[in-house]
């Protein structure tokens, strides 16, 4: 059910996006415990001069594999927040070769009345899921 939103740079191979999709949904179901169909990614290149993610004033070098995440989920705690952040920075690092300072990752949380998965219907009210 979590809504993934990748934004980065034009330039990566499709092997390379599949991987870090991959490593993603991995870290994902792991921390949140969602189940493993329960995939929602989608990619948004962008030419290099159309995206600029700066560190907030925290010292970090980004390079041209930066990755802007973004989730639109139900509600995590903090706890899971910050494992998923840790795991997932760690495992792109080490598996993708994506350092962690280029990482930047955003929570949207929404409700369970928020979400329709089809069929014009809001499963997580009717009781489907």
């Amino acid at each position: 059910m979590p809504l993934l939103r990748f934004d980065l740079a034009e330039g990566w191979s499709d092997t390379d996006l599949k991987s870090m999709l991959d490593v993603t949904h991995e870290v994902m179901v792991a921390a949140f415990k969602v189940s493993p169909r329960d995939r929602y990614q989608i990619v948004h290149e962008h030419r290099p001069t159309r995206m600029i993610i700066e560190d907030t004033g925290l010292g970090m070098k980004r390079t041209n594999k930066v990755v802007m995440l973004q989730i639109t989920t139900r509600p995590r705690t903090k706890e899971a927040k910050q494992q998923f952040y840790a795991s997932l920075a760690g495992e792109l690092a080490s598996r993708c070769g994506i350092p962690s300072s280029d990482l930047a990752v955003n929570f949207v949380t929404n409700a369970d009345e928020d979400w329709s998965f089809g069929l014009g219907r809001a499963q997580f009210l009717t009781g489907e899921l």
